[in-house]
């Protein structure tokens, strides 16, 4: 029986997804889950993924196996780019069937794998296939992660309505909260809106709180 996959995305770029993804692992596996993280397709790095180093930093654990099997970073491309962009100046195109080995493989041996986007859910990763396409053909659960800066209620509304669009669930709604010392009102005021928006029109959903950030 495999484990349960899910596709963690964000609003924006830098709004923390690999600091979302750390944590619920560490969350879970304090919790007893036995749990890793995979990221889809890393840019701007060669051979290891910054990302996934981040995450065990967060967990506070070493390599795992899977790491040094790479099945945790199947493709990495090296511009710090959109994938679209990074894997023509690389001259090599995306091995999706790699990477949905890999995941399965991940699925087969832990009893949850986060498995962390680049960028947004409209974020392309070929000229013809955006992220959202790829979770959709997967009927992945989306976390989606958020934060209380200036303009994420615009940003999470316009992804929950995409999510909507394509009848995809949203497991959870992450609110880092990294930001909230740049204007803690806006922040209050955003948190207190999103949750009131996710009761209405997602009231499935788990809200899940973040601390600050080191």
């Amino acid at each position: 029986m495999s484990g349960q996959i899910y596709f963690v995305s964000g609003i924006d770029t830098e709004i923390g997804k690999t600091y979302a993804t750390g944590f619920l692992a560490k969350l879970w596996t304090e919790q007893g889950k036995k749990v890793i993280t995979q990221k889809l397709i890393q840019t701007g790095n060669a051979d290891i993924s910054e990302d996934i180093e981040k995450h065990r930093e967060i967990m506070g654990q070493g390599w795992f196996q899977e790491d040094h099997e790479k099945l945790t970073m199947p493709e990495i491309f090296s511009y710090p780019a959109s994938p679209h962009l990074a894997t023509r100046l690389d001259n090599r195109e995306i091995d999706f069937q790699k990477i949905e080995n890999a995941t399965q493989t991940l699925a087969e041996r832990f009893d949850i794998v986060l498995l962390e986007g680049a960028g947004g859910l409209m974020v392309p990763l070929t000229t013809s296939l955006l992220t959202i396409d790829y979770i959709a053909q997967h009927q992945f659960p989306v976390i989606l992660v958020t934060s209380g800066r200036l303009g994420s209620i615009n940003h999470t509304l316009l992804s929950l309505e995409a999510l909507k669009s394509r009848g995809l669930k949203l497991q959870a709604l992450v609110y880092n909260l990294k930001d909230e010392s740049k204007d803690p009102l806006i922040s209050q005021d955003t948190s207190n809106y999103l949750k009131d928006y996710l009761a209405i029109h997602f009231p499935e959903t788990e809200w899940i709180e973040l601390a600050k950030m080191n």
